[in-house]
């Protein structure tokens, strides 16, 4: 018996459907008849075997199967997108650069470290560094225009791949008139009662809930605040919040000696979190993914 598969033309228009919540405006965004538009659903309907959609009149509601299609179709339709797009380079002889897109929590000399292993096995690929916000990681990811997206945290995702490809141990940064900024090592108890800076709420990132958790281990709440200067390098938050921070650059003093970034005891090592897209293949991915 033949096993049933999507045609991505029609998982095309299903995703377009759904994201719209409805056959109008999604037919008007793939200049198609409301009419076709409906025929093509029915129709992967009908490969897939299951109801897609539960009509009523104009009204439509996705049903369970639907909307995991949804959530699996995405990442699908991308490799396929990608799937072409490799082969046709192939044909043609042609390459791009590798872009790999990282959150502001990884500075770009971090980026270069994690990914210089690949960098010197393939000595005829260029690479470009593109800093993104955390949640445009995945959109940039599904359209292709990123290969490689690297943050802090070990997070599941529905729609990509993922895999932990090095850490970082994580220090202290202070201002040099800071009443710790004279110690050589910083005990994490001793950031008690101390304003801390994070790059983004508590529950809403993982490298927050992290450096959190690692405070009330040490057995005190930690008062935060964030950052009001999003996607500069975290060493600057002591300048601009007075605060101390959490970094993971090296230790010693920066920013014209305006600020210090001291060893943490215990030790604290943050991971560094690689995200692509399924069903697709990379030397470049697999020796870093290795590795990790």
């Amino acid at each position: 018996m033949t096993r049933p598969y999507p045609d991505l033309r029609r998982l095309q228009h299903f995703l377009a459907v759904a994201d719209a919540g409805g056959f109008t405006r999604a037919a008007d965004q793939l200049h198609l008849s409301q009419q076709a538009l409906s025929s093509s659903i029915r129709q992967l309907e009908k490969e897939l075997g299951v109801t897609l959609f539960k009509r009523d009149g104009r009204r439509i509601t996705m049903t369970t199967a639907g909307a995991q299609l949804r959530q699996e179709g995405r990442p699908l339709l991308a490799a396929a997108h990608t799937v072409a797009d490799h082969v046709q380079r192939t044909a043609t002889a042609t390459s791009k650069a590798y872009v790999v897109g990282h959150t502001p929590a990884l500075s770009s000399v971090e980026v270069y470290e994690l990914l210089e292993p690949a960098i010197d096995a393939f000595p005829g690929q260029s690479f470009t560094f593109r800093q993104m916000f955390p949640d445009q990681l995945s959109p940039a990811i599904l359209d292709g225009s990123i290969q490689l997206a690297l943050r802090r945290g070990v997070v599941p995702s529905d729609e990509l791949a993922t895999a932990v490809i090095g850490y970082h141990p994580v220090r202290v940064a202070v201002r040099t008139d800071h009443r710790l900024a004279q110690q050589p090592v910083v005990d994490i108890a001793d950031l008690a009662g101390e304003l801390i800076t994070l790059w983004a709420p508590p529950g809403s990132s993982y490298y927050s809930d992290l450096l959190l958790g690692a405070c009330r281990r040490a057995g005190f709440e930690p008062d935060y605040v964030v950052s009001r200067v999003q996607g500069a390098a975290t060493v600057v938050a002591p300048l601009t919040t007075g605060s101390a921070a959490f970094v993971t650059h090296p230790a010693g003093r920066m920013l014209d000696g305006r600020v210090v970034v001291l060893d943490l005891l215990p030790s604290l090592l943050v991971p560094a979190q690689a995200l692509w897209q399924r069903h697709t293949h990379s030397a470049i991915r697999d020796l870093l993914v290795a590795r990790g």
